[in-house]
């Protein structure tokens, strides 16, 4: 599933395209996403203005000069790009956003579990998707302070406890995994039971991992390409991810595997406790 880095990529590839470009017209070609997208967007979106966009979490906002902000989430294998309309459409391409431009974005997900809403109050506070979310991991409001006051009587693992969108948002499992290798925390490790000086450095972990998968374009996962077209290529820079069974590029021990709040994680049993 595309985390935060693939969903910033793709922000910042379509905001030179997107950003103060008049709506021409707006195509459903299938609705069928993980909630049908609405019929009546087509009508409200027309003549509009893109403003700017954002990304908050997983999530891509689109804010509109009406004051109506969209919503886009990738899902499992979505992606937008930008393209000449003359050409010839793919089959899983299911929403196309004409631009005053001439360009248009074209959205592909043969999955079909992203999704494209609309919150027409312009207050995203109280949408469904954004209510109750926690900091931004790469802002100011996120650091080892709150993971260890948050974390304080908790007896499930820290892997977990760092993916909850509560406890801060967009630390999704490959950079989870990561992030607690380059901390030298077992993913297993009660989240209660880790200091505060540890926690620091494991904010300041995350921030450097999502940083660097950032610049270089996201993860390469199977499905997702960037705005461009192009795959991410942070895989080719990860330590333990995808790597089970094989040795610790610091220690030569075998990594191991298991599930860990429902989720696989791979960690090295020398460097990692």
């Amino acid at each position: 599933m595309p985390e935060l880095p693939e969903v910033e990529t793709t922000t910042r590839g379509l905001s030179p395209h997107l950003c103060g470009q008049d709506i021409a017209a707006f195509e459903i070609r299938d609705s069928r996403l993980r909630w049908p997208v609405d019929g009546e967007l087509s009508d409200r979106l027309v003549g509009d203005q893109i403003l700017r966009l954002e990304r908050r979490s997983k999530l891509m906002l689109v804010h509109l000069a009406s004051g109506f902000s969209l919503i886009s989430h990738l899902g499992m294998s979505g992606s937008w790009r930008i393209c000449d309309p003359r050409e010839a459409l793919k089959k899983h391409d299911h929403l196309l956003l004409t631009l005053a431009s001439g360009r248009q974005a074209r959205y592909h997900d043969p999955r079909r579990f992203g999704s494209f809403e609309a919150c027409l109050t312009g207050d995203l506070s109280s949408h469904p998707r954004l209510a109750g979310l926690g900091p931004e991991p790469l802002t100011h409001d996120f650091d080892g302070h709150r993971l260890f006051e948050r974390s304080r009587g908790k007896k499930g693992p820290v892997k977990p406890f760092i993916m909850d969108n509560a406890v801060v948002v967009g630390v999704g499992n490959i950079y989870a995994t990561e992030a607690l290798f380059a901390a030298g925390i077992a993913p297993n490790r009660p989240a209660g039971r880790i200091s505060l000086m540890r926690y620091l450095t494991l904010a300041d972990e995350i921030k450097t991992v999502l940083h660097r998968a950032i610049d270089q374009g996201g993860s390469t996962l199977r499905d997702f390409v960037n705005s461009d077209g192009q795959p991410g290529y942070f895989a080719q820079t990860l330590q333990v991810y995808g790597r089970t069974g094989e040795g610790c590029l610091h220690c030569q021990t075998p990594l191991k595997t298991a599930t860990v709040g429902q989720r696989t994680s791979v960690w090295c049993p020398s460097c990692q406790r």
